[in-house]
């Protein structure tokens, strides 16, 4: 009877033991000298040690065409279950490249989609580790419904719980499609791509050249199409970038994040007193302003390559995680256009899901002119922020730094569209344009009828701009709260934020709005 018992066991343990080595040692050794981690070993590094806990580890496809049914492998390419991130219950599913290279069949699909699920119930985030060829060929249709059953749950998960895609290695064709449904998209330095068609078919179809990375490495998407929002240079970084990303977000849209302790000083800030230059055309980097106003260290940057006029990203005030966008006067001088404005939203979009207060800093001239932002659609894509910011329940606190001009002063969290708390520097200009523009239509008569136009010119520039280009005609109104010392900043958006930890907001009933796409 014991003998028959460990004969069993030994059965259990060689199958366990075969799902462990994927495609075999040679394999692992090619993926190694790719400069690339197995899925188990990202999975052992991701997760706190020795709290990954695997779900269908001996699951194998079913497909018996081309052969297939003599190339079986425990796992079917896919590991999946869950584990903790410091303490924090997250699921998560690694594509294993040693196995048909990550090809996506229909039980791999089946492993996912059960995690996915089980995330949705527990309410914890999911993480996946992507490394796929694509769909399994050798399945047909059964693995692009695969691929469906996925998408339906991205999209069915959005707004309840974390979904946070790394791409570890190639992504392709339909495979890309659930990475572009989660929150946010990492990607590997010259180890990993992702296209919906790659270069072979782009050169028969268009007749144009071009590698793999140049067409989606992640050099490409995070800089042209904003696809990653977040670049790291190795597996190890990417993996430590997902642990920082968790630390700044709760586990579901019913709970809020972790605090971490505090205790209050007298918070001035000294440094911030001379940031904004004299001359109002003169740039300064809303990075020093974020670190002078935020805990020590704390800002974490996303999309940082991409549309750079404007900055996005989480960091700590007293310990509370929030959510940052601000104008960047370093680049555009901090104008809105197509892309800022539709990164903007994005990221508003997800602190609120997800109960992350929103920190707003202003400094926008204004909307890029052209024909090019005409043309690509800045009046659909401009409102996308708008409406985002319009929408969103969470706490929302706004400094005007500098300029806050036209329309651009109305979408950049204004009091008008439902902001809570509204703040500005002294050096702060709240008018319908700048004062050189506005003088030139007001006094158009006058100037034009002056013996020196341009001394007219300049003098009734320097005029509108006594007038309208301070903060203190929107304070007499109540459209600013408060014009604050730059030093006080910090005190200030602390008692702020601290206020406002029980607001809530009774929206109409309705199915849902609908954005400008």
């Amino acid at each position: 009877m014991e003998t028959q018992k460990e004969t069993k066991i030994e059965k259990l343990d060689k199958r366990v033991a075969l799902a462990h080595l994927g495609g075999g040692e040679e394999r692992i050794k090619k993926q190694h000298s790719k400069k690339k981690l197995t899925a188990r070993e990202r999975i052992n590094y991701l997760l706190d040690e020795g709290s990954f806990e695997e779900m269908g580890v001996l699951v194998t496809h079913r497909t018996t065409d081309f052969g297939m049914e003599n190339q079986i492998y425990f796992g079917d390419g896919v590991v999946t279950g869950y584990g903790t991130i410091d303490g924090r219950l997250v699921y998560v599913f690694a594509q294993d490249f040693t196995v048909f290279g990550g090809a996506l069949s229909e039980t791999h699909a089946e492993k996912i989609c059960k995690i996915m699920d089980q995330a949705v119930k527990v309410g914890a985030p999911c993480i996946g580790l992507n490394d796929s060829g694509g769909a399994r060929i050798q399945e047909g249709v059964r693995s692009l419904g695969g691929y469906a059953d996925i998408f339906y749950r991205n999209v069915q998960s959005s707004g309840v719980i974390p979904q946070i895609s790394a791409i570890m290695g190639p992504c392709a064709g339909g495979a890309v499609y659930s990475p572009a449904m989660t929150d946010f998209t990492l990607m590997v330095q010259d180890t990993s791509y992702m296209f919906v068609t790659g270069p072979n078919v782009v050169k028969t179809v268009t007749n144009e050249e071009v590698t793999s990375e140049e067409l989606g490495g992640a050099s490409t998407h995070a800089t042209k199409s904003g696809v990653t929002h977040i670049t790291s240079a190795n597996d190890i970084q990417c993996l430590e970038d997902i642990k920082t990303l968790i630390s700044y977000i709760p586990q579901n849209n019913k709970s809020s994040t972790k605090k971490l302790p505090y205790e209050l000083g007298d918070e001035l800030r000294l440094n911030l007193e001379n940031l904004v230059p004299e001359n109002t055309n003169k740039p300064y980097d809303m990075h020093d302003v974020i670190k002078g106003i935020i805990d020590d260290d704390s800002f974490f940057e996303i999309q940082k390559d991409f549309a750079e006029n404007i900055i996005v990203g989480f960091a700590r005030i007293a310990g509370r995680s929030i959510g940052i966008v601000a104008n960047q006067p370093m680049f555009l001088a901090g104008c809105l256009d197509v892309n800022s404005s539709i990164k903007g939203a994005r990221f508003t979009r997800f602190c609120d899901c997800f109960n992350i207060p929103l920190l707003v800093l202003v400094d926008v001239p204004g909307f890029l002119p052209g024909t090019d932002q005409e043309w690509n659609g800045i009046i659909k894509n401009g409102a996308k922020l708008l409406y985002a910011l319009s929408e969103a329940t969470v706490p929302r606190v706004t400094l005007i730094t500098r300029k806050a001009y036209g329309g651009a002063y109305d979408v950049m969290n204004s009091k008008h569209i439902g902001a809570d708390m509204n703040f500005a520097w002294p050096t702060a200009e709240i008018a319908v344009m700048g004062a050189k523009g506005a003088a030139e239509i007001i006094f158009k008569n006058e100037i034009k009828a002056a013996s020196n136009p341009e001394a007219k010119w300049k003098e009734k520039e320097a005029e509108y701009a006594y007038k309208f280009a301070d903060p203190y005609r929107a304070a007499r109104r109540g459209f600013i709260d408060e014009v604050i010392y730059p030093k006080n900043t910090r005190r200030k958006l602390i008692k702020a934020f601290q206020m406002l930890e029980g607001k809530e907001v009774v929206r109409p009933k309705r199915k849902h709005g609908n954005i400008p796409l």
